[in-house]
């Protein structure tokens, strides 16, 4: 799968006044708080199926699905500080257009568009897996409850 684009099409990162790369960033910033409360929820799933995880057969796989969520858990606070940063520069940019090289800054726009692109490629793919793995063992407690 190709590079998904948050921006509008063509080249706007470029052509785009400094308001409308902030109205976007702030956008950017609330997709990853969604997505921090999206894994603390996730957390929470395996914290509560936990004892039914734990079992030798499914060691490994929890091993794997608990570092991928710890990881994906940094990423994603590394990506807010770094968005919040980014954020902070654009509104002191709307106040002095030449804080900063425009060109420079741009690229560093666009960069930090695509990590987070990534970033929210892995995150579903990290959630779909969590899903995948949860499902029978709630599927059993859910038979197992049911009279």
């Amino acid at each position: 799968m190709g590079n998904l684009s948050l921006r509008p099409k063509g080249d706007f990162t470029w052509t785009a006044e400094y308001r409308e790369l902030y109205i976007l960033t702030e956008h950017w910033i609330s997709d990853l708080q969604f997505h921090k409360q999206d894994l603390h929820f996730l957390y929470h799933l395996i914290d509560k199926y936990f004892i039914w995880l734990i079992n030798e057969e499914n060691l490994g796989e929890m091993r794997h699905l608990s570092s991928g969520l710890s990881e994906t858990n940094k990423n994603c606070d590394r990506l807010l500080e770094k968005t919040s940063k980014h954020l902070t520069h654009l509104g002191e940019l709307i106040d002095d257009p030449f804080k900063y090289d425009s060109h420079k800054f741009r690229t560093e726009h666009e960069e930090l568009e695509n990590e987070i692109t990534s970033f929210f490629k892995k995150f579903r793919e990290i959630k779909k897996e969590t899903f995948a793995d949860m499902e029978p063992i709630i599927e059993k407690e859910v038979k197992r409850l049911t009279p």
